[in-house]
């Protein structure tokens, strides 16, 4: 079945504990000392570790290609803003919808969105997605 738009996607979840956020912070080079020094990120201003914005971002790009069938080459463009910091070991969702269909490409525009169990809105970004084969 086609999408149309406004249909919701399947939720993805992660929780990315302090273990998950060092070792993204090894692989993406990203040695800031708010994303693994507890006492460093509260002297920030920050009530802990923070979740790195290139994380977010990838739970997007992840809930685009649950939507695309398991395929992350399918996921044409990603785009993402973030409006609040999470703490390590928070719980994170990332929802969406169907903006859009292009009758021609058959490409989906997709509304993405991650949210903090408090509802507290981490990020909001958007995903081009090739249609399924």
């Amino acid at each position: 079945m086609a999408p149309t738009p406004g249909a919701e996607i399947v939720a993805v979840r992660a929780a990315p504990d302090a273990v998950r956020l060092l070792r993204f912070g090894a692989v993406t080079r990203n040695a800031h000392r708010i994303h693994y020094d507890a006492e460093f990120a509260r002297a920030e201003g920050l009530d802990g570790p923070v979740v790195m914005a290139q994380l977010h971002g990838c739970l997007l790009h992840r809930a685009a290609t649950a939507f695309a069938g398991g395929d992350p080459g399918a996921v044409r463009a990603l785009g993402w803003q973030n409006r609040a910091p999470a703490r390590a070991g928070a719980r994170l969702v990332v929802t969406g919808t169907v903006r859009a269909v292009d009758d021609a490409t058959g490409e989906v525009t997709l509304d993405l969105e991650e949210r903090l169990d408090d509802g507290t809105v981490c990020c909001r970004g958007h995903a081009v997605v090739a249609p399924r084969a």
